[in-house]
Parts: structure tokens; sequence; C-alpha cells
């Protein structure tokens, strides 16, 4: 498995996400960027695939993707068996997202945080590691729901 994060964003992310490939990069945090690379039309559903099939078959331990809202990328993310991906506003959630979910893949809105917010989320959320126990049966739990 990578340590290098997968990103990808729509049309309607794509400002964010090319703050956070330059605030990454400042961190020195691998990136495999999946585009969009331009403002041109792309709908939501075409990134969020390839990203969240990256993280699941493990080419990559985590992903970000950034919509307008965040809630449309986060909903085809969570389509793959596999993934938990959590979209989170603010810090506590990012943070929350990883320690009781053990979330695989963050999802953020363009149009919902500003950049600063967004490193500040990205941030805890990458630096929070699971923490496992009761959450571990929770998650497993989850993952039965995925064979129905």
């Amino acid at each position: 498995m990578s340590n290098v994060l997968a990103i990808g964003s729509d049309h309607a992310g794509l400002a964010l996400k090319n703050h956070l490939l330059r605030w990454l990069e400042a961190q020195k945090i691998p990136c495999k960027d999946y585009g969009v690379f331009d403002t041109g039309s792309m709908d939501y559903p075409d990134i969020a695939r390839p990203v969240a099939e990256a993280v699941a078959q493990g080419t990559h331990e985590r992903g970000i993707l950034v919509c307008g809202s965040g809630i449309g990328i986060n909903i085809s993310a969570n389509k793959v068996h596999g993934i938990r991906a959590a979209q989170c506003h603010d810090p506590i959630s990012a943070k929350l997202s990883r320690q009781h979910n053990d979330a695989n893949i963050l999802t953020l809105g363009e149009r919902i945080v500003t950049p600063l917010i967004a490193e500040a989320i990205v941030e805890a959320w990458l630096n929070t590691p699971f923490e496992g126990g009761r959450h571990q049966r929770r998650v497993d739990k989850i993952h039965t729901l995925e064979n129905l």
C-alpha cells in the first residue's frame, strides 16, 4: 500500500483541490492527482470512482475528493466496496471520522469551506489514527452492510 495520498475533484472543486495540492506539497505529503485538470464540466462520479477504487484496492491508503458541496462526490465514493468516505466541514468532524470510523476518504465542498479551514480539516484528518477497540466492531458492521 502506498503512502501517497490520492486526490481528485470535479470542476466545481478544482480550485480547492489545487490549493490543497500546493499545501500538501509544502507539508511534504506526496499525492497522486487523479484530476480534473481544467474547469471543463466533469461529473463528480467520474472522478470519485478512480480515487475510491485506488483506495479500496490498496494502491493508496487514503484519498481526498472535492466537489462543490462535497455531497455528491461523497455519495459516489461510498458506493465503492471498502470505502468509508466522510464529508467534513471542520477539524473536529475530520478527527472523529478517523478515530471512530476509520474513514479512508475525506470529501470537501469548495463552496462550503474556505481554503484555510480545508487545510485544518486535512491536517486533522491525516494526523488522527483509528482508535480501534469498540470502534472496530462498528466498522466491521459497516462492512457487512456492503454485502446486503
